[in-house]
């Protein structure tokens, strides 16, 4: 007889915020913002800096004079850092449960049913890994626990945000009153997958906490939402329809973009941006063990510079056979680049999606086909991702990227990458 399903989801508090404060110990109880790319928004916040009121996605120019008022720091992001601890934080997990899924950079499920009772129990093992990743990590994390993944993400929020539960929320552990009790408390927006268009529309049905949700009927809710909220309302009931995903699936299109650090006029610059995206979509495009047949390549202007004449175009560029060799990507996409480019313009942006993916092992030939030549792109891409992976990204890339990359993304209040860099390892004095 199969034990009923119990996930646990573990997510790192402020994840962002947290990886800078584990190496910098001086920014502990210093309101803190991290920004997005080229230091324009707030992509995470301290608690202190959300105490202040300020939203997610705030622009820092918006926040200068709080910054000042309060003593608000600003740190460009990190996500070299941030991967590294991310990872460290699943292969802790992987100790604790044979299935997971590592659902985001912060969070990750576990199916737990059939190892809690090693532990003393799902509160006592959620505070076992609370533990053991504060003391190898030294992130903070808050675990929720429950018979289904939206409940098991219900419960995370009940653990981070009410310090009853001392970070480990077990809906398990709690009476049928008192978990119908803290959904009656919550309003239906905290429920996961539900939006800001469909929680105005939930609304408009008189559905406006969880608990409605929950009592709602599922027939109703397909009717009105579709299936995917119909599982939603089942889980909140305790029926699990959503399970783990071992393997994510592949991805149907690959993109890479990023505004300047500056604004770039030259096609020589466009050129290097565009190499450099192609490089970085074709790593993720092998990893995944797939080909593509087409890159789409577009640029823009600064939409918010009125003054400035706007400009903003895409194309599609078909390849000749499908392909997932670098050289091949880049020569299609700055094929549509030449296309595209008008001079004249004051270019802020510029990216490509790699699209129309099918599997490699499955790949279709042609009349023309060498099968030679098609050993030797596999023999560079391969010994290609080999450096990078031993050596860092980029070591290893096409001419065409450039060297001085004038048009990089300004990070100029990136801490250091503790983890990865040799030249950058925390210094003890």
């Amino acid at each position: 007889m199969s034990m009923a399903p119990q996930f646990a989801l573990v997510d790192v508090n402020n994840f962002y915020v947290s990886c800078e404060r584990v190496f910098q110990p001086r920014l502990e109880r210093v309101p803190l913002v991290v920004l997005s790319n080229n230091d324009g928004c707030a992509v995470a916040r301290s608690n202190e800096v959300k105490a202040l009121g300020v939203k997610m996605g705030t622009p820092w120019f918006k926040m200068k004079e709080l910054a000042i008022e309060h003593g608000i720091r600003a740190l460009s992001s990190n996500y070299t850092l941030y991967g590294d601890m991310s990872n460290r934080v699943a292969t802790i997990l992987r100790d604790f449960a044979p299935e997971i899924e590592v659902y985001s950079i912060d969070e990750s499920f576990l199916r737990i049913e059939t190892v809690a009772h090693l532990y003393g129990g799902a509160p006592a093992m959620g505070q076992i890994m609370r533990e053991r990743i504060a003391q190898w990590t030294g992130l903070p994390v808050c675990v929720g626990c429950g018979p289904t993944k939206t409940l098991a993400k219900l419960a995370n929020h009940l653990a981070k945000k009410n310090p009853v539960f001392d970070g480990v929320c077990d809906l398990h552990a709690l009476s049928r009153q008192e978990r119908l009790q803290w959904m009656h408390q919550l309003e239906v927006g905290e429920v996961w997958g539900v939006g800001r268009r469909i929680h105005a529309r939930l609304q408009a049905m008189n559905i406006e906490t969880v608990l409605d949700l929950r009592n709602a009927r599922p027939a109703d809710i397909r009717a009105q939402f579709g299936v995917v909220m119909e599982r939603t309302c089942n889980e909140l009931r305790g029926i699990s329809c959503l399970d783990l995903e071992d393997i994510a699936p592949p991805k149907q299109q690959i993109m890479s973009s990023r505004s300047f650090g500056a604004a770039v006029t030259s096609l020589a610059e466009l050129r290097e941006a565009v190499s450099t995206h192609v490089g970085s979509a074709a790593e993720k495009l092998r990893t995944q063990g797939s080909v593509a047949a087409a890159v789409h390549v577009f640029v823009q202007t600064n939409r918010f510079k009125n003054d400035e004449p706007q400009y903003n175009a895409g194309l599609l560029v078909p390849l000749a056979d499908v392909s997932d060799d670098t050289l091949a990507l880049t020569e299609s996409a700055l094929l549509g680049l030449n296309l595209l480019f008008k001079p004249g313009y004051r270019y802020k942006k510029t990216g490509i999606m790699l699209t129309l993916l099918s599997d490699k092992t499955a790949r279709q030939g042609t009349l023309f086909d060498d099968p030679a030549a098609r050993a030797r792109s596999s023999n560079l891409m391969a010994a290609m991702d080999t450096l990078n992976r031993q050596y860092g990204r980029h070591t290893l890339r096409t001419g065409a990227t450039g060297t001085t990359q004038r048009w990089a993304m300004r990070a100029e209040n990136r801490s250091p990458r503790f983890t990865t860099q040799w030249n950058e390892l925390p210094e003890a004095h």
